[in-house]
């Protein structure tokens, strides 16, 4: 409970203080260098964000088409053993039936 305390004290005293700056010119110089710098940082991380997002996007849908092919090329196969082996039923058949 101690530690919340300070931790609570320590954000209301960094407020203080930021206002306190702020109102100095010089100060408030700085408080906007940092805003422009924070700005720029979020910003670039935002793109990169947006980047690697597309990226993964691409991916995805390349896997998912390679899936799909995957199992049409299975489907096709399977369909045509099951008609090999329906014709080698209906060959036996006969023979037995002759």
């Amino acid at each position: 409970m101690k530690n919340l305390l300070w931790f609570l004290l320590g954000i209301a005293g960094g407020f203080v203080l930021a206002h306190l700056v702020n109102k100095d010119p010089r100060g408030h110089e700085i408080l906007a260098d940092v805003d422009a710098r924070i700005t720029e940082f979020t910003d670039r991380m935002g793109d990169a964000y947006r980047e690697q997002e597309a990226r993964f996007a691409g991916l995805v849908d390349d896997v998912r088409d390679a899936a799909a092919d995957a199992a049409s090329s299975a489907r096709a196969v399977a369909s045509d053993a099951v008609a090999n082996v329906a014709d080698a039923v209906d060959d036996a058949a006969r023979k037995i039936a002759d």
